[in-house]
């Protein structure tokens, strides 16, 4: 015991913890102030720098093709001739169960409404042409950009380079040098980090889990308020997800085929039994298309004049989002790739992460996109007139066949989606509370167990203070922007040693 506490980093452990405990403090005593605060400081950097944000996510799209089909792409993350350790169907429902927690069925369903109100979309056209195209945009190349070109970087750092630090400051070693790497700087780089990963899944349990609780009120006639059951939900998905990193990497891999197969199960329901099939195929093909043709246009759209703030409310947002969650996806992807080559990584993180992605917002918000069309009920003056995105989600749900049973795999695919993630997330945090530990061992199941309990705290206050869509996105915009210059460093410090390791590599050949 007293060798494993030598070994834990009680600044990056304590810290963050503390700060988060006073952040979550001030929205419980003083919410609408708080809220406030959060408001302003997103102005900022939503709006005021908001270019910074669509300039990084061009920048790593054109960096991930670059990776996967240069002299990089052939570098095996191991041993030169190492073969992977998963196959491609459990590496790919890993990757893309850790990469995406249960909001992708939130905004699978109400993305295309949130769209068709606003007035930028009605600008370009017909609504029903471009409420389906911005889903995945938001949601598909530029974010899994992010994921794969860090998640080369990590596999790089840990399975070729053997470094025995699991954090962001070891992956910055090649740029900042072995004394700032292990001093004050490569502090400041692991504390952002983690107040990012935090920020992060504040961000997805806030936005999601109340759709968890409008299922069950709706289920189970419940009669106490969805705050009450959003936060016994979030309990619930805790200890799921805590049961399952406790039980390493085999308890991960279950977990992640489980939520695979109830995903896909939803998924097939809906475009079979929905009566939507054929509108749900067709204009799903359109709006790829149309996503595809105007791809560039879409990417670097800054609005300004300021005349919708479309890009400041939607965009810059989630390139954000997809940023902050860069602290645990890219790490665990990287954990996990042992064995497969860089381009192997980048192309199948597209295949299995992009494909999987896409055929979720083209199924279940076509669905509702189909039935708004057909007649049979008018989602988008519902939302105008009431706000409320949960409620319209179990509405769409209603209108379809065995109504209940779908509430239910909806349900149970969303735990699913949670625990997988964030049994991820709690293990790559749990790496970092240790100032040494190597690619093969496994951080110890009690400082595992705290990371469980904090990454639920902050999303529960959020969640008691009843902040707005807007604050809760804020949480992530701001902590994103010391995130995106700390990725640059990295990637930086990636093909600095990549193109040492050739060359080291070089000899041997010859």
């Amino acid at each position: 015991m007293n060798t494993e506490k030598r070994r834990i980093d009680w600044m990056i452990t304590l810290v963050p913890f503390i700060l988060i405990m006073g952040v979550a403090g001030l929205l419980f005593i003083w919410p609408e102030q708080s809220n406030e605060v959060i408001s302003q400081i997103r102005f900022f950097f939503g709006d005021t720098v908001g270019l910074y944000y669509l300039v990084m996510g061009v920048g790593v799209l054109v960096i991930s093709v670059f990776l996967s089909f240069s002299k990089y792409g052939n570098i095996v993350l191991g041993e030169p001739n190492e073969k992977p350790r998963y196959s491609f169907f459990t590496w790919g429902s890993m990757m893309f169960t850790c990469g995406l927690a249960a909001d992708i069925i939130f905004y699978s369903f109400a993305e295309w409404v949130m769209y068709a109100t606003n007035p930028h979309i009605a600008e370009m056209g017909n609504i029903y042409d471009w409420a389906g195209v911005f889903p995945l945009f938001h949601w598909s190349f530029i974010p899994w950009a992010f994921y794969l070109v860090l998640a080369v970087a990590f596999g790089f750092m840990l399975h070729v380079r053997k470094r025995n630090r699991q954090r962001y400051s070891e992956a910055c070693r090649p740029v900042i040098g072995d004394k700032h790497a292990e001093g004050l700087l490569g502090r400041i780089i692991d504390l952002f980090a983690l107040f990012a990963l935090l920020a992060g899944t504040a961000t997805t349990f806030s936005v999601a889990t109340p759709l968890m609780a409008e299922i069950m009120v709706t289920l189970f006639g419940i009669s106490i308020s969805r705050t009450a059951v959003t936060i016994i939900i979030l309990v619930i998905t805790c200890a799921i997800y805590t049961y399952a990193v406790l039980h390493g990497f085999k308890g991960i891999g279950i977990l992640a085929k489980v939520c695979i197969w109830l995903f896909f199960g939803l998924l097939i329901i809906v475009l079979l039994i929905g009566g939507q099939g054929r509108f749900i195929i067709e204009n799903g093909f359109q709006s790829l298309g149309k996503m595809f043709q105007h791809f560039i246009e879409l990417s670097t759209y800054s609005d300004p004049v300021r005349a919708n703030n479309f890009p400041q409310d939607w965009t810059i947002y989630y390139w954000a989002y997809w940023m902050v969650w860069c602290i645990a996806a890219p790490f665990f992807i990287g954990n996990i790739s042992r064995g497969r080559t860089v381009k192997q990584v980048v192309l199948g993180g597209y295949v299995f992460g992009v494909g999987a992605t896409i055929v979720s917002f083209i199924v279940l918000g076509n669905y509702g996109l189909g039935t708004q069309i057909a007649g049979r009920a008018d989602f988008i003056a519902a939302y105008a007139e009431t706000g409320d995105l949960y409620g319209m989600i179990i509405n769409v749900i209603k209108t379809m066949p065995c109504s209940t049973f779908i509430l239910i795999v909806a349900m149970l695919s969303m735990i699913a989606f949670y625990a997988t993630s964030f049994d991820s997330i709690a293990y790559t945090a749990a790496c970092y509370s240790y100032r040494k530990l190597g690619a093969d061992e496994k951080p110890g199941k009690t400082i595992t167990f705290l990371w469980c309990i904090l990454l639920i705290v902050l999303p529960i206050a959020l969640v008691f203070s009843e902040s707005s869509m807007n604050n809760i996105q804020s949480v992530s915009i701001i902590s994103a922007f010391p995130i995106g210059l700390i990725m640059i460093v990295m990637i930086r410090a990636f093909f600095k040693d990549a193109k040492k390791y050739m060359g080291e590599l070089k000899p041997e050949k010859e």
